[in-house]
Parts: structure tokens; C-alpha cells; sequence
């Protein structure tokens, strides 16, 4: 065995003998904690700091930290306070989509690792400056598409890539609920010590409205991108993991709201068309209509000339032969906690990434790619018309390349990409 064989095979430990990864969690709600968990179980971290705008959800955090660990992370308004004061080795940052970017980017310049929830950013141009600083600082970052570690995600990718599918021609990409529609909610005063105009950051200026927060965000185009944002970015992940292309060559969405009556703003309904060199795919969702007479409600399925191959989430895979005389295929989907999730595995191949300075599985780069074509798909509705991608650039069309990135509320400043 040569140097360079004897060093990829062993681990570059990044801590010494019995140290913990300072761990800081940038974004203390609901999937934050879901992610801090795992990193608390994996037994090599330990909660330094939590920052967020909204003390009752770093007091909630807290509270159930305090059941999982002795640590007594300190508590931080501002993460860039955070990143000042602790240099912690590892940031997770579980904010809503608007703040993916700009403390992602400055924590891997802090020389912090980084745990980033998808999608990655809020606009296209923002990804890319992500990639950018990451591959500069040479810091690790893991995004969170934990689908790609599923197990059902893996056998069935496998089986994909196997043929036994055949040649695959079209993929449908979905997902379809049944959300309550509700009258508009009224603004009110933010909840007692928060600092609303922080959690906005370089958002528009708005009034607080209790339908954004907690939870709500990711319907308001101002800080999110609906649900091809949200659904949308796992399974194109998905789609791009199978297929050896690298994006979309052209993208057109139509979309709108037809049934919701609420506070949101994103489509209620929408169709996106992806070209792709050797195959074509498409999204669809809706917010209501979901019932029992369809087969799946959310996934992907891909269209072969040997049977048709279903990739869903709880419900796990199925491939249904042309051949009638062959059986149909199922696999379970193996998920954890009520969430159903595969953050577990993703953590620890995050830690692998970090000890072997390797990229992790989701790199911030394959984090991009899936982010960038859900958002293109939103770039399209709102230009009105398809738009031709180069996997960096919108081609032949400057107003709609404008919508690549929009502007940011002073003080703060766009990232450099």
C-alpha cells in the first residue's frame, strides 16, 4: 500500500482522543431539534449555543435538551454573536429558507462546519455563493436531503440504475395534501421577546402574522418558495441522483391559487416541465384533493419500457412489471421517530465527512443542484414563460436571469457569488 492509499483508508481524526465537536444550533424550532438530537446521540458533540430571534423556541429547545444531555448551551439572539464568541466546530443552521445563506456562508468563514437544511437557499444566486465559501474555507457541508441515506432510497436506487426498469423516459414528480382553507389570519404583535424585525433579517418588511411563525413560513413567498421549494427539492434530489445528468437544460411552470383563502401567498397549485437531455420530468402538487382513489399521494414515479417504479416516502418503493406475469415488487420504507426521517444516518456521515475531510454524501454542491432546479421552476412561473439553463446561468434571457436573486433589506448585503 502506497502514502496516498494508506491515507484515504484511514480516518483523518479532526479532534483529539475524548473531545467533543463543539456544536452550536442556529435556528432552534421544531426541525432544528430534530437534527440537534441526533448529533446529541451520536455521542461525539456537544450543545455550546443556540441562537434564534424567538426566545420561546431556545427556551422550549433548552427544556428538552435538558433530557437528552448535561450540556448548557448559552443562548444567542444574533448567530453572528454566536459564531463570534464560540467558534464552535460544527453550526447547524435550521432556520427558515430565507436565513439558510448568509449564516451558513459565514459560519464555514468562522471555520465551522456546516448542517444545512434544505433547500439550501431562498434564491439561486444565493446557492451558488454557498458553494462558493464552502469550497474556499474548505469546510465541510451536509445538506439536509436525507432521503439520499433512506434505506428504501437506496435499494431503490439501486434497482433504477440495476435496468430492470428498462429505459425510462418520463419521471412524475408529486406531492398532493388536503390543506385547510382557511380565512385570511389577522397580524398581530410578534410573540413577547421576540425580535421580529431579526427573524426578517433581508426579507421585505412586514407585520407579524402568527400563520409564518412558527412553522408557516414556508407557505409565504417572502421567505420560502411553497411547496416545490419544500417537496419538490427532495425529489428532484432523487432525480439527479438516478440520472448522470447534472440539471435541466429548459424548465416552464404554470401555477396558481385556485382553492386556498388563507394568509399565504404560494401556489396552491402549479406544474413544472423539466428537460432533461434524455428524459423528461415533471412536478405537480395541490393543496387539496388528496384522497384515497390515488394510488400515491407523494413521490416520484419513473416510467420504463419494463414496468412502472414508484419512490415514495413512507410507503417506501414498488415496481410494477409490464410483464404481467411477474410479481410486483415492494420494499418498506425503515424511518425513524413520528417526523420520518433519516437524519441519523445523514449525521453520521457527516462525522465521517469531517474526520476524513471528504465530502459528505449530500455536499453542498449536490445541495445546489436540487435547490436550484426547484427554484428554477419557480423563476419560470414568475417570468411567464420556460427558461433555458446552463447548470450556472439562465441562457438568452436577461429579465428572467434577474430573478436569480432579488434584492436584500438594508443592512443586510447580498452574498458574493
Amino acid at each position: 500500500m502506497d502514502r496516498r492509499d494508506f491515507l484515504l483508508a484511514t480516518p483523518l481524526l479532526a479532534q483529539p482522543p475524548g473531545r467533543k465537536y463543539k456544536t452550536a444550533l442556529i435556528g432552534s424550532g421544531w426541525w432544528g431539534m430534530n437534527i440537534l438530537r441526533e448529533a446529541i446521540a451520536s455521542g461525539e458533540c456537544t450543545c455550546v449555543a443556540l441562537a434564534d430571534p424567538d426566545p420561546n423556541q431556545i427556551r422550549a429547545a433548552k427544556l428538552e435538551l435538558s433530557k437528552l444531555t448535561s450540556d448548557q448551551p448559552r443562548e444567542y439572539r444574533d448567530y453572528r454573536e454566536l459564531l463570534s464568541k464560540e467558534r464552535p466546530d460544527i453550526a447547524i443552521v435550521a432556520t427558515p429558507d430565507h436565513w439558510h445563506a448568509l449564516p451558513t456562508i459565514d459560519a464555514v468563514k468562522a471555520g465551522a462546519h456546516v448542517y444545512v437544511e434544505k433547500p439550501i437557499s431562498h434564491t439561486v444566486a444565493e446557492g451558488y455563493a454557498m458553494v462558493k465559501a464552502a469550497r474556499e474555507s474548505d469546510r465541510q457541508v451536509q445538506v439536509g436531503l436525507h432521503r439520499r441515506v433512506s434505506p428504501h432510497s437506496l435499494t431503490g436506487m439501486e434497482f433504477l440504475k440495476s435496468g430492470k426498469v428498462g429505459k425510462i423516459g418520463l419521471v412524475r414528480t408529486f406531492a398532493h395534501a388536503n390543506a385547510v382553507n382557511t380565512k385570511p389570519t389577522a397580524d398581530t404583535a410578534p410573540p413577547p421577546g421576540m425580535d421580529w424585525d431579526l427573524w426578517l433579517g433581508p426579507a421585505p418588511k412586514r407585520a407579524f402574522n402568527p400563520a409564518i411563525h412558527p412553522r408557516g413560513f414556508r407557505q409565504f413567498l417572502d421567505f420560502a418558495n411553497g411547496t416545490l421549494g419544500d417537496w419538490g427539492v427532495h425529489w428532484l434530489d432523487q432525480i439527479l441522483w438516478w440520472t448522470e445528468e447534472t440539471h435541466p437544460k429548459k424548465i416552464f411552470s404554470t401555477a396558481g391559487r385556485y382553492v386556498r383563502q388563507d394568509s399565504t401567498d404560494a401556489p396552491d397549485t402549479q406544474t413544472v416541465n423539466f428537460q432533461f437531455e434524455s428524459f423528461l420530468c415533471t412536478w405537480e402538487q395541490r393543496h387539496y384533493g388528496g384522497n384515497p382513489t390515488e394510488q400515491a399521494l407523494i413521490g416520484a414515479y419513473f416510467y420504463g419500457t419494463e414496468g412502472t417504479f414508484h419512490l415514495g416516502w413512507r410507503d417506501g418503493w414498488t415496481f410494477y412489471p409490464l410483464d404481467k406475469k411477474k410479481p410486483t415488487i415492494h420494499v418498506d420504507a425503515q424511518l425513524h421517530t413520528v417526523d420520518g426521517h433519516n437524519i441519523q444516518e445523514l449525521w453520521a456521515d457527516f462525522m465521517q465527512a469531517i474526520k476524513q475531510k471528504r465530502r459528505p454524501v449530500r455536499d453542498i454542491e449536490i445541495g445546489y443542484r436540487a435547490t436550484a432546479a426547484s427554484l428554477l421552476g419557480m423563476v419560470s412561473w414568475r417570468a411567464g414563460r420556460s427558461v433555458e439553463w446552463d447548470g450556472r446561468q439562465i441562457v438568452g434571457d436577461p429579465a428572467a436571469a434577474k430573478l436569480l436573486k432579488r434584492p436584500y433589506r438594508a443592512p443586510w448585503v447580498y452574498p458574493d457569488a
